[in-house]
């Protein structure tokens, strides 16, 4: 019974991730649709947009991790990072040109940039050695369920607003304040247990060789990994309605957050090393698809696919990391991780963009496929059994 217990705040951290991403989610598809269509911005711009907010905020996880481990605070940093991407929401809506839409979406991202490391290190914190694939599951997935109400409440909104985008960023406001106020009230922070030397500067010397080889695949796997807006173009330029394109996304991510939980679960059973080495392959085989599609009613199964693939990485690579970070520094090694994955981000939606605009919209499918094979080659040949 002790392996199916979740702590509280394990579960606080859950119900916040999930009004946090409702409010998000309510914006997030929505969000390319408005640059196009609305602001009359080209593809290149949203790819841009997405790569700058994504990798320039991400900057920061490796720095806020290091001060959440030095200053020995998570709750601090995760409160501050969840109100700066609340109040993103507003910025975006008053957007009258797509520079402001990129003010907007970099605060944001800024926003998670702060909370993420130490928020995924309190709950490693908060978890027994053994439980940590289902706590990280149990997260993603109430973090996820958001993703599928929000766009469904979008969905709604649109319709009730007769296709005016700009209220819904505006009503995104209150879940996020939701997610906020449970937080101060109800987190609680954790004895932070770390040897007396000081922390280490930050250099690949000090990191684990398993925890180096999974960089090393994740950032060439990154690179190919554009934002998830040109999967909602896809599906747009597929002929789709915006309204159809935003139940694919929330198709998507009610596979995400179904199978969340039992991914982790099963990482904890089988080791998450070989949850993550399928998922390489798996996430190629999926942008294969999406490269060659060219049938509208495909695209349903594609997103569905797409959601399995990130349960089973997305919370189990957190769990990976848990058990291959140092003890006091786990706040540290997250940064450091999703730092560099969050700058590959940049580069990524930048070539997608390009490759979208100058050859054809199969193009970033195919590029991310390709080197999401090389990326699992690496981690199946290298990394210990």
């Amino acid at each position: 019974m002790a392996r199916s217990k979740l702590s509280k705040n394990v579960i606080i951290l859950g119900l916040v991730s999930f009004f946090n991403d409702l409010a998000s989610e309510m914006i997030y598809p929505i969000v390319p649709i408005f640059l196009t269509s609305v602001l009359g911005a080209p593809v290149a711009i949203v790819g841009l947009i997405e790569g700058i907010a994504e990798s320039t905020a991400s900057v920061l996880k490796a720095f806020s991790g290091w001060l959440s481990d030095k200053f020995k605070k998570r709750k601090l940093f995760v409160t501050f990072g969840y109100s700066l991407s609340t109040f993103a929401k507003l910025i975006i809506g008053l957007a009258k040109n797509w520079p402001l839409v990129l003010i907007g979406r970099f605060i944001d991202r800024l926003g998670k940039g702060i909370r993420t490391s130490a928020r995924d290190a309190l709950i490693a914190e908060s978890t027994d050695s053994f439980n940590k694939g289902r706590a990280f599951g149990f997260h993603r997935a109430l973090d996820t369920s958001g993703a599928v109400v929000g766009p469904l409440v979008s969905i709604f909104l649109i319709q009730l607003f007769a296709a005016n985008l700009r209220p819904i960023f505006y009503l995104a406001f209150i879940p996020g304040m939701i997610a906020v106020w449970l937080l101060i009230i109800f987190a609680e922070e954790k004895r932070i247990e770390t040897s007396k030397k000081a922390l280490p500067k930050f250099s690949f010397k000090n990191l684990s060789p398993a925890f180096k080889i999974f960089l090393i695949s994740s950032i060439i796997f990154a690179i190919g990994n554009s934002s998830d807006a040109f999967l909602i173009l896809r599906a747009k330029n597929l002929g789709i309605s915006t309204t159809l394109t935003i139940f694919a996304y929330v198709v998507f991510n009610l596979f995400y957050a179904l199978f969340s939980t039992p991914a982790g679960i099963l990482s904890d059973k089988i080791g998450s090393k070989k949850i993550l080495t399928f998922g390489f392959f798996f996430f190629a085989f999926i942008y294969f698809l999406f490269g060659i599609n060219q049938s509208p009613n495909l695209i349903w199964l594609l997103f569905a696919l797409y959601g399995i693939y990130m349960a089973l990485t997305e919370g189990v690579g957190k769990a990976y990391i848990s058990q291959i970070g140092e003890k006091g520094r786990l706040a540290t090694s997250f940064g450091i991780y999703q730092t560099l994955i969050g700058i590959c981000t940049f580069f990524a939606s930048l070539i997608a963009g390009i490759l979208w605009s100058k050859i054809n919209p199969s193009a970033p499918f195919f590029f991310g496929s390709i080197l999401a094979l090389i990326a699992g080659f690496i981690f199946l040949s290298l990394h210990q059994p």
